[in-house]
């Protein structure tokens, strides 16, 4: 059995991009590591949500906790750094802010876990962080040098196809399967996931999206029951949510290409 390492920026980053393939993984018998790079703590809580001086680090750290266990990861790891909040903000300056952090010195930090873990596949975001946030940003770039540090054999970016978004959800509005009202979101926007041409691999993950779904519901206090993605019908979920695309760059040698890698992670073309 191999091992795949799935390092992020936030609590709940995990259970959007990735938790599909993490739990096809964990259910294939491989060992599933979570690594988040800072504990949330600009994160927006769902009103009502935290008790009376609860702080939301703790609670958002504790849901990881949670959310690991409904993927099957065996180990959750956090780097000591801070929520960096949205591109441009203040708080990006900020001391201990991921964002600020030296790239070389974090990537030693990660790669710690990697010697340890000796991965097959580590799992980062696109040079764009999926959307321009600069800790998602920030992942690919320490991600990508951890990966060097420790001889990662493979080091899969995840992204969004928007142009398999854009197919899916117009032809199900064709078809009349979306409710009455629900609108195409603006998925072509340049900062947004990748066209599928630069997409190298996706992880058909469909019969694991009730563990997504799951694993987005642990982190309680930042994704609502009502929360626009839990929202989706079960069949434009599964459409959107079902299939993990990667960006594997460089790929690896046949001759050093992991067990893992070549059972989840099929070829896009």
């Amino acid at each position: 059995m191999g091992t795949i390492v799935s390092f992020h920026a936030h609590p709940d980053d995990e259970s959007i991009g990735s938790a599909g393939t993490l739990a096809r993984a964990a259910a294939a018998g491989h060992r599933v590591v979570l690594v988040f790079a800072t504990r949330g703590e600009l994160g927006e809580p769902v009103p009502g949500v935290l008790a009376d001086g609860e702080q939301l680090a703790v609670r958002r750290s504790a849901e990881c906790y949670d959310s690991a266990a409904v993927i099957g990861a065996k180990r959750v790891e956090f780097l000591p750094y801070i929520d960096s909040g949205m591109m441009g903000e203040p708080s990006n300056d900020a001391p201990f802010c991921f964002w600020r952090a030296d790239v070389d010195h974090a990537a030693r930090l990660l790669s710690v876990i990697l010697d340890e873990e000796e991965p097959d596949v580590l799992t980062i975001y696109d040079d764009n962080g999926g959307y321009g946030h600069p800790d998602h940003i920030q992942v690919h770039r320490v991600g990508r040098r951890a990966a060097e540090l420790s001889a990662v054999p493979v080091v899969a970016q995840s992204t969004v196809n928007r142009d398999w978004m854009t197919r899916g959800i117009r032809g199900m509005a064709k078809s009349g399967q979306l409710p009455e009202g629900w609108e195409l979101p603006a998925l072509d926007e340049p900062t947004f996931g990748k066209p599928e041409s630069e997409i190298t691999h996706r992880v058909d993950a469909v019969d694991f999206v009730e563990q997504k779904k799951a694993s987005m519901r642990a982190h309680a206090s930042q994704i609502a029951p009502d929360h626009f993605l839990l929202a989706m019908p079960d069949p434009l979920f599964a459409m959107g949510m079902g299939v993990e695309f990667y960006v594997v760059d460089p790929l690896p040698s046949p001759a050093a290409t992991p067990d893992l890698f070549e059972e989840l992670f099929s070829p896009l073309r």
